[in-house]
């Protein structure tokens, strides 16, 4: 009776421990979503948090396989499953148009990090980048929450002026200034 006790809680631990960790990724990709959508730039892929929310999907669509037709909870689930899939959708979207938007301004950017595009075909090669690349806008103003304390951020313009973000803090700053802190989880845009 004590083994079956213990096995029981073993198994609810586990299974809480699942919950939390796929509402962290939901958390996660939306975040980056919300970053994707505001940054003038693309930011780098969150792939791992793609693929765990797409497994996530495909185990949420054979728990509710299980479940009656006429069961309210279906609806919830199935309202859930929607909005996740949105999510997801609405992140991959935002970084296909900035890679139609950006494509020579992204290869130009590779090309100073590997030879692949040596390889390309040669009307590829003979691009005047200068005169075809759409550049992103780093020097737009992206409104923003910062997540921790970061110090000794530099607003561009005549003075230069440094401030520090206090968790919680939300502030319109132009994008370049904080784009290093999008990237690695500093701030949020909003």
């Amino acid at each position: 009776m004590e083994d079956d006790l213990e096995t029981r809680v073993e198994v609810e631990d586990e299974q809480e421990e699942e919950e939390l960790t796929a509402q962290s990724a939901l958390l996660a990709i939306e975040e980056a979503w919300l970053n994707e959508k505001f940054a003038p730039e693309i930011l780098p892929h969150q792939s791992d948090l793609v693929d765990c929310m797409l497994q996530q999907i495909t185990h949420m669509e054979e728990n509710m396989k299980r479940l009656d037709k006429g069961d309210l909870r279906l609806m919830i689930h199935r309202m859930e499953l929607d909005r996740i899939k949105f999510v997801i959708s609405s992140y991959l979207r935002a970084r296909l148009e900035k890679i139609e938007k950006y494509t020579i301004h992204i290869l130009s950017q590779e090309a100073n990090r590997t030879i692949a595009l040596q390889h390309m075909p040669g009307n590829f090669q003979t691009f005047e980048v200068n005169k075809l690349s759409v550049k992103p806008n780093i020097h737009a103003y992206v409104f923003l929450k910062a997540n921790g304390r970061a110090n000794g951020i530099i607003l561009p313009g005549l003075l230069d002026e440094e401030i520090d973000l206090e968790p919680g803090s939300q502030h319109i700053i132009q994008y370049s200034a904080v784009a290093d802190l999008v990237k690695n989880g500093a701030v949020q845009l909003i």
